[in-house]
């Protein structure tokens, strides 16, 4: 079910339950959870992508064994605000994990995530290599952490 505010994500968790933030690309799943007291989101993993099946599947047990209640979904939008084609495509693949799973899911604003972060590790003076193999999921935990702080404000 797609909610339209962190606060009415919040409303339909149940107790201790976290949420997940979501990075989707093209050709990687960026993954970041957050704490159970909903201040903290932390880079999980990223997922390779394949047929949405196996996505899912891989998704979904991440779900059960972090014990997460909703999902936050970066949108890409276009950055005038509109939406393109990418975010046609994110929109589908929340409606598909719907049907599979009664989880809330929030779209949240994702323009320049990923900048933010390659800035962040370019100052930390991560390697290239290092960059590539967690920027989706720092991406993640930076739109997760967009919504938590969204949370604690509201």
């Amino acid at each position: 079910m797609i909610v339209t505010t962190p606060t009415e994500l919040r409303a339909r968790l149940q107790q201790g339950q976290r949420l997940m933030g979501l990075d989707l690309g093209e050709k990687t799943i960026g993954v970041a959870v957050g704490d159970p007291g909903h201040h903290i989101a932390t880079p999980v993993t990223t997922i390779r992508r394949r047929k949405f099946a196996e996505d899912a599947r891989d998704l979904l047990k991440l779900v059960d064994d972090r014990q997460v209640g909703g999902l936050v979904i970066g949108l890409p939008l276009n950055m005038d605000g509109s939406e393109g084609p990418r975010c046609q495509s994110v929109r589908q693949f929340a409606n598909n994990i719907a049907k599979i799973r009664d989880l809330p899911v929030l779209f949240w604003d994702e323009r320049l995530s990923t900048v933010a972060v390659t800035r962040d590790m370019l100052a930390a003076d991560l390697s290239r290599a290092k960059r590539a193999r967690v920027v989706d999921q720092s991406a993640a935990a930076f739109i997760l952490q967009g919504a938590l702080d969204r949370l604690q404000r509201a």
